[in-house]
């Protein structure tokens, strides 16, 4: 089973981006996935966590993701010391950040990417919304469901105003990402 734990904050889309990675997979790669969040104080702003379950057998288990694959932080102000807590041993942190050598102290026991999706966002999107742009990223360092199941969970997912905006920022951050890891 693979397991991934989504850190954001509210209005991030955090859930939402959880949800499409679960579709991808169920959906587009038969699969089994299974997407739920983690509230807090449910507001603009706030902590958010998600998780995402996948797996090739019926998953049973509904309990919150103790021990994850990866851990995907939308934004970086969340990072601390506890933010690796429950990444297994060959599991890998992917970081919204610019500077990833800020956090060598924090995170220099795990595998860590970066991609600096908040500036792609706002490229495309013209806001700082990193949810898909944290979702290529994700496709591109750990082939969990392929770029074509993403970008049609999107199609399915999405408003058809927002589809082509967050296609093409799916695929800017894939490419980013396969183009050369920033670890």
């Amino acid at each position: 089973m693979i397991e991934v734990r989504w850190h954001g904050r509210g209005g991030q889309g955090g859930f939402t981006v959880s949800r499409l990675l679960g579709m991808s997979a169920a959906l587009f790669e038969n699969k089994y996935a299974m997407a739920f969040p983690s509230f807090g104080p449910e507001r603009r702003g706030a902590p958010v966590l998600a998780f995402t379950r996948i797996d090739n057998n019926k998953i049973t288990d509904r309990s919150e993701v103790k021990e994850c694959d990866y851990v995907v932080v939308m934004d970086e102000t969340l990072i601390n010391e506890k933010i690796i807590d429950g990444l297994k041993n060959d599991g890998t942190i992917l970081i919204n950040t610019k500077n990833p050598q800020k956090y060598s102290d924090i995170l220099k026991s795990c595998k860590v990417v970066s991609i600096d999706a908040t500036s792609i966002a706002l490229d495309i999107l013209k806001r700082p919304i990193t949810n898909t742009a944290m979702f290529g990223a994700l496709v591109a360092v750990s082939n969990v469901v392929s770029l074509d199941s993403a970008l049609k969970s999107i199609e399915t997912e999405m408003k058809p105003s927002l589809v082509q905006k967050n296609i093409e920022l799916v695929k800017k951050s894939y490419e980013i990402i396969r183009g050369g890891c920033n670890e």
